[in-house]
């Protein structure tokens, strides 16, 4: 855990209540067998919008000219990739479709049939067509176009960032005292601060700091820092009688506890031999989940989701340079985590899965970048992921065309961003009949398990 003077009760208050067993024995660690059940969920948020029409790319120039590589160059103008650097993909989609050319290991899983790209998708109540959308009358999420509204939608399920639960936390409710009765730590981890999705009615997210699992850390020198995590750690035992702050008090402590019990059974074993690179902060997130996975057995968990996450993904200008280096680092710690996983014998067991605010207009401005749309394009990795494949329906490269929500290349989504959440859920363990539960507008749409994983 990481503190300073703004951010100490925003880390400090994500802990919920947790188990109170005594923690399992760490030297006996190496010597305890792997939940057969375990499974994970790693969510990679792309904060503020990543554009997908320049993460996946028609490659071809023969096929359906509005669906090709000169229809893309035309309207893109001077954001287009050059056809040229774009990295092919094979199996399915028959070299007519490239990547970014940041992403050349996601290019690399994907050959292999580790990475599936789901297309065209984005947060919606019921199906709409183009037409419906622009004619009024049926419930749409609210404030489209919205980063807040839009990540908060994304990752509570709902109309309205309104809604105090995510996903996550709700799965959480869900399954928590089925797969982890016993449990050191709460299912749902987060190693990117708070966040919606995390949030459950019953249940609460721990959060770390990547790097920092064993103590506080602080702005200040090394004696100065300690002293005030010692005395925070006093201060939360006070019996103030004031119900509001006793429960806050609750909860810090819990977070101290949490952060003891990860920092002991990460240290009880041998490090992992994959390198992460250095200088990415997504990488660094990455490699603390794998860490955290590592020691699943003396945690007591056969079930974690994790929340991790980038940004600035907002690219009204510069983007073609902004871009890059965001994929790049998304690219390298992707690919870092995959070799984890597989480290740990674990690939099939952990499901890894990209979401975004939106994707961004095809049309450029005005300053070599892109606009706040709608419907895009993710990524989801694992052992268990049928990939290689791009599954849903990529989008006409049409402004004003059959899937433009106005005039400017903002997709109406052809998948729900629930459906594609649900499919999650349901490999993860969530039943058919406590899909509704999490995915309140579920039942709107006539497929629930999109077949990736």
């Amino acid at each position: 855990m990481s503190f300073n003077r703004r951010s100490f009760i925003r880390y400090a208050s994500l802990a919920a209540a947790g188990n109170a067993a005594g923690l399992r024995p760490f030297g006996a660690l190496n010597g305890l067998a792997a939940p057969p059940s375990y499974k994970a969920l790693v969510c990679i948020f792309l904060y503020g919008g990543n554009d997908s029409n320049n993460m996946l790319v028609p490659l071809n120039t023969s096929a359906n000219g509005a669906n090709n590589y000169t229809a893309y160059s035309k309207i893109r103008g001077p954001i287009a990739l050059s056809q040229k650097s774009l990295l092919p993909l094979g199996a399915s989609l028959d070299g007519n479709y490239g990547l970014h050319p940041s992403l050349t290991g996601i290019q690399t899983l994907f050959n292999e049939g580790h990475v599936a790209l789901v297309a065209n998708v984005g947060t919606l109540l019921q199906p709409l067509t183009p037409a419906q959308y622009k004619a009024g009358g049926l419930p749409t999420p609210t404030n489209l176009f919205s980063h807040p509204d839009q990540q908060l939608e994304w990752q509570n399920a709902a109309q309205s960032g309104l809604v105090s639960t995510g996903w996550a936390g709700r799965i959480a409710d869900n399954l928590g005292s089925a797969y982890n009765p016993t449990a050191e730590i709460p299912l749902v981890t987060s190693v990117f601060g708070d966040s919606l999705f995390c949030n459950g009615l019953a249940t609460s997210p721990v959060a770390v700091d990547p790097g920092n699992l064993n103590s506080g850390s602080c702005s200040e020198d090394a004696s100065t820092c300690t002293h005030r995590v010692e005395t925070a750690q006093q201060l939360v035992t006070f019996k103030s009688g004031l119900a509001l702050v006793q429960a806050d008090n609750s909860l810090t402590k819990e977070a101290y506890k949490y952060s003891g019990i990860l920092a002991k059974a990460v240290k009880s074993v041998a490090p992992l031999t994959t390198v992460f690179p250095a200088n990415n902060s997504l990488a660094m997130q990455l490699q603390q989940i794998a860490q955290i996975i590592q020691v699943r057995a003396a945690l007591g968990v056969t079930r974690q989701i994790f929340f991790a996450g980038l940004g600035n993904f907002d690219t009204h200008s510069r983007e073609l340079v902004l871009q890059s280096g965001l994929l790049s680092q998304v690219n390298a710690a992707m690919a870092a985590f995959y070799q984890a996983t597989q480290e740990l014998s674990l690939a099939d067991q952990v499901t890894t899965f990209t979401m975004s605010d939106f994707s961004r207009a095809l049309e450029p401005n005005a300053n070599t970048g892109s606009d706040h749309a709608w419907g895009g394009h993710h990524m989801v990795m694992g052992g268990a992921v049928k990939g290689g494949k791009m599954y849903g329906t990529y989008p006409t490269l049409a402004l004003g065309g059959p899937n433009d929500s106005g005039t400017n290349g903002r997709w109406v989504p052809t998948i729900a961003s629930s459906q594609y959440g649900a499919t999650l859920a349901s490999w993860f363990g969530v039943s058919a009949a406590n899909l509704k539960t999490i995915f309140p507008s579920i039942s709107n749409f006539g497929t629930t398990d999109l077949g990736f994983v």
